[in-house]
């Protein structure tokens, strides 16, 4: 019975060995993965960056917020330029390739003669993280090309699809020249039509320094925005370009920014 009592505790104790073993190993895949790439804030980037700002917008003093768009360029994009225009404002743009792009050259060049910024966001809007170096550098490098052939400049921001980003996409990044920006507000307007309820999400989660992103393809998003933009002045916001919101600091290739 000893012998029986002996055997059955060393094999608990073995089973809890493993057990731990096997956690500890996902804890440090989860944290190589997903965690442990070079990331900072907008208010902390400005705030190790010497210099000044060129324009008439300095976030260091300003009540900023930058307001973003991805997935376009799409036939409700020209609308949505319309309203920029009329109120002098500018965002930034994270375009897509295949349906996008391609199906609207045009549209696109009206976003950089309008003034706006542009960034990558990728050719299929494939999740990065899923893929190697060279599937990485495809979906990036393929965006890239096409916004310099049809604006004449490159991108120097990207935003990774579903926010999904890890070491081997920032590496890639570092290589094409590309800081990646995160966001802090999102209405999660692929989900409904409703531009009242957008317009709540928005401005229910805006801070001081925040990154707004909508999808200016979707249905409900371009009716939200005058009224999104009319509380955000009201509240006291200026509405700036991600890059304005760093600013003096340059963006980073390679560097994750999240507010």
């Amino acid at each position: 019975m000893l012998i029986k009592a002996r055997t059955r505790r060393s094999r608990i104790l073995v089973a809890v060995v493993a057990v731990v073993t096997v956690a500890l190993a996902v804890a440090v895949t989860v944290a190589l993965t997903v965690t442990t790439y070079d990331h900072t804030s907008p208010r902390a980037a400005r705030a190790e960056a010497s210099g000044s700002v060129t324009g008439n917008v300095d976030c260091r003093k300003a009540k900023c917020v930058a307001l973003s768009f991805d997935g376009g360029p799409s036939p409700t994009t020209p609308k949505l330029l319309d309203i920029l225009k009329l109120q002098g404002l500018h965002a930034t743009f994270f375009v897509q390739g295949k349906g996008h792009i391609s199906k609207y050259p045009d549209i696109l060049r009206r976003i950089a003669d309008d003034g706006q910024e542009i960034g990558n966001h990728t050719w299929y809007h494939k999740r990065l993280t899923d893929l190697d170096e060279d599937g990485i550098r495809q979906e990036l490098g393929r965006t890239q090309n096409a916004i310099e052939r049809i604006t004449g400049t490159k991108p120097v921001l990207m935003r990774p699809p579903e926010g999904r980003t890890s070491r081997k996409v920032a590496k890639v990044c570092r290589e094409l020249g590309l800081a990646q920006v995160l966001w802090s507000v999102t209405a999660k307007d692929y989900e409904t039509t409703d531009s009242a309820l957008i317009t709540k999400r928005v401005l229910d989660q805006t801070r001081r320094d925040g990154i707004i992103l909508l999808h200016d393809l979707h249905k409900g998003t371009v009716p939200a925005v005058p009224g999104i933009l009319k509380a955000l002045k009201q509240q006291g916001y200026t509405i700036v370009t991600v890059s304005q919101l760093l600013a003096p600091a340059k963006p980073r290739p390679g560097m994750v920014y999240r507010p």
